[in-house]
């Protein structure tokens, strides 16, 4: 199976499945000189990592992450670097009565039908187990940004699970790593405690919205047409397990909008454009305008739950379907450090992309 790289000067390339005996990622274009440990990776690999709440799926890994080449003596030496993480609370027994039928709303069927053949145990290369390696790669990816850009900072957050979104006028940073939605609103977290519980013990999953914020990205990233720095980040929120609809700046609500409403409009700075607005999320024409870069993604239900589903085998027999094993009630909760890591991801290789064309350079306000 190839198409397992995304980047183009900043490349990330996963492997390995749910149940296997590790899986990683090797990241190609690091640039030289970057301070470089496995302690910078692993705070974020900590926020994903599963069986932190009740909320999330009970399999009890580590995620310690190995660097295995591209760094010497503390430093990242332009080599790619490889990053190992292995699997060590693995239950396959628990898909043996999955090995021959297909979970509905799972990529099982379409795995079958194009390759022949699929690792049942866990979803192997479709389970969002996949993940960890991502956030890996965006642990390397905020280490170069903060060398190269001082200040800028990635920060995702819930903003809606199921039908309950969050109240933007109690929006609060401060609250969103002391809850296990990672919500900016502590009311609304709260509710989603309850309406989870009650979720959980319904054997049902469900949806979750989320909100990817860049603050601190320098104008200029990104290029028209066929490089645009928002339909990178829609192909790498959609990339992600589970995905189902990427927005950028007010998304789709920008068609209920009149131009008058929907214009930025611009006045002169002391340091430059001050823009009065920010419906376009930080991005024109492809091309970041220095304002916040906001993304919004949401994530579908859980496809495996205790329910039974109807379905069929793989010799075209009618089954329902029940999932075993420990999933999570809502995959949107560990999906926060995973957007985090794609933005990091995308704004260095944009970032990188635009040294090596313009080195840099930009037109001139004022």
């Amino acid at each position: 199976m190839s198409y397992n790289t995304f980047g183009h000067m900043f490349r990330v390339t996963t492997w390995g499945e749910s149940h296997g005996p590790a899986l990683g990622c090797t990241v190609d274009g690091c640039p030289p000189g970057i301070a470089l440990a496995e302690s910078d990776i692993q705070p974020w690999l900590d926020r994903r990592k599963p069986g932190q709440s009740k909320y999330t799926t009970q399999r009890r890994e580590d995620d310690a992450v190995r660097i295995l080449s591209g760094v010497f003596e503390g430093r990242t030496t332009g080599t790619p670097i490889q990053l190992m993480i292995e699997n060590t609370d693995q239950r396959s027994k628990d898909y043996g009565q999955i090995a021959q039928s297909f979970r509905p709303g799972h990529a099982d069927i379409t795995y079958h039908q194009k390759y022949g053949i699929r690792d049942y145990r866990g979803g192997g290369r479709s389970s969002a187990r996949e993940t960890a390696a991502r956030v890996a790669a965006g642990g390397v990816a905020r280490a170069v940004l903060a060398a190269l850009v001082p200040g800028l900072t990635v920060t995702g957050y819930m903003v809606q699970m199921g039908a309950r979104s969050i109240d933007r006028s109690r929006f609060d940073p401060a609250v969103i790593g002391g809850n296990p939605f990672w919500c900016p609103d502590a009311e609304t977290a709260a509710l989603w405690a309850a309406d989870l519980d009650a979720l959980r013990k319904s054997l049902n999953s469900v949806g979750a919205v989320i909100e990817v914020v860049a603050n601190g990205v320098p104008p200029g990233l990104g290029a028209p047409l066929y490089a645009k720095l928002d339909s990178a980040l829609a192909a790498a929120m959609m990339s992600i397990n589970a995905v189902k609809g990427v927005e950028i700046g007010e998304g789709m609500a920008a068609a209920a909008l009149t131009g008058v409403e929907n214009a930025d409009e611009i006045r002169m700075g002391p340091k430059g454009p001050d823009y009065l607005s920010n419906h376009a999320g930080g991005i024109l024409g492809g091309i970041s305008t220095g304002q916040p870069v906001v993304c919004r993604f949401a994530v579908k239900p859980t496809s495996s739950i205790l329910t039974p589903r109807r379905s069929i085998t793989a010799e075209g027999a009618e089954t329902e379907v029940v999932t075993k094993g420990r999933h999570d009630p809502c995959v949107g909760i560990r999906a926060v450090p995973v957007g985090e890591a794609m933005m990091a991801c995308v704004l260095l290789d944009h970032l990188l992309m635009d040294r090596g064309q313009t080195g840099g350079a930009r037109g001139r306000i004022g």
